[in-house]
C-alpha cells in the first residue's frame, strides 16, 4: 500500500480536516501533511486477513481487541490543546487495542499497544522511516513491518528507554512470539500462504 501526497493551498491540516474527508476514501495526515492511500494489493489484502484472523482467535476471550484497517489512530504527540488538534492521524494495517478509554465512535485517539503495517515497494519510507519514528515517540509497544513480496516480518519492541530495540527478522518458516503476549504465537507459513 502506498500514500500520495494531497497538495491544497492549506499549510496543515488537523484532525478536525480529516473528519470533512468523504468516508469511501482512506486519508492519513502525517506532520499536518494528508495522504490518500491507494486500494491494497491481494496479496497484501491475504497477509492482512491471516494476521487478523490468528490474533483475533487469540484476543476472542480476552480485554485486548484488534482492528483491521480502515481504522483511525489519532497520535497527540506535541502541544494539541484538544483532539481535533491532532496532526498525525494514520489507518495502519491492524491495531490492537487494550486500553478501552482510548477507544471511541471514531476509533482510537492515542497509541495501540501494537500496530502492523503491510508495505509495498512505494510505502517503505512511510512506514519504515516516518511511521516507525512516530510510532515510537507516541510509545506503540509493538510494532511489525510485513513484506508480503519478500515474506519477510520486522518487529521492533520498545524498550525501557522508549526507543525501539534491535530488530527481530522472520521469515515464512518461522512463528513470531507476539511480546505483549507471550502466549501467541503468529505462524507466518500461513500469513504468507499465497
Amino acid at each position: 500500500m502506498f500514500t500520495i501526497p494531497l497538495l491544497h493551498d492549506k499549510n496543515e491540516y488537523t484532525y478536525a480536516d480529516y473528519l470533512k474527508y468523504p468516508d469511501d476514501e482512506r486519508w492519513e495526515i502525517i506532520d499536518g501533511v494528508p495522504y490518500m492511500q491507494a486500494a491494497p494489493a491481494p496479496a497484501h489484502q491475504e497477509a492482512l486477513t491471516e494476521l487478523v484472523r490468528q490474533i483475533a482467535n487469540y484476543l476472542s476471550d480476552k480485554l485486548c481487541k484488534v482492528y483491521p484497517a480502515p481504522f483511525c489512530v489519532r497520535l497527540p504527540l506535541g502541544n494539541e490543546k484538544n483532539e481535533k488538534e491532532v496532526k498525525n492521524i494514520v489507518e495502519p494495517d491492524i491495531s490492537i487495542v487494550c486500553d478501552k478509554s482510548k477507544l471511541d465512535n471514531n476509533g482510537c485517539n492515542g497509541a495501540p499497544e501494537m500496530i502492523i503495517e503491510i508495505i509495498s515497494p512505494s510505502s517503505v519510507k512511510m512506514d519504515r522511516v516516518i511511521k516507525f519514528n512516530k510510532y515510537e515517540k507516541a510509545g506503540v509497544q509493538e510494532y511489525w513491518i510485513v513484506e508480503p513480496d519478500q515474506k519477510l516480518v520486522s518487529v521492533f519492541v520498545l524498550q525501557g528507554n522508549q526507543r525501539y530495540g534491535r530488530t527481530e527478522l522472520y521469515t515464512e518458516d518461522d512463528e513470531i512470539m507476539v511480546s505483549i503476549f507471550p502466549d501467541l504465537i503468529i505462524d507466518l507459513s500461513k500469513v504468507f500462504a499465497f
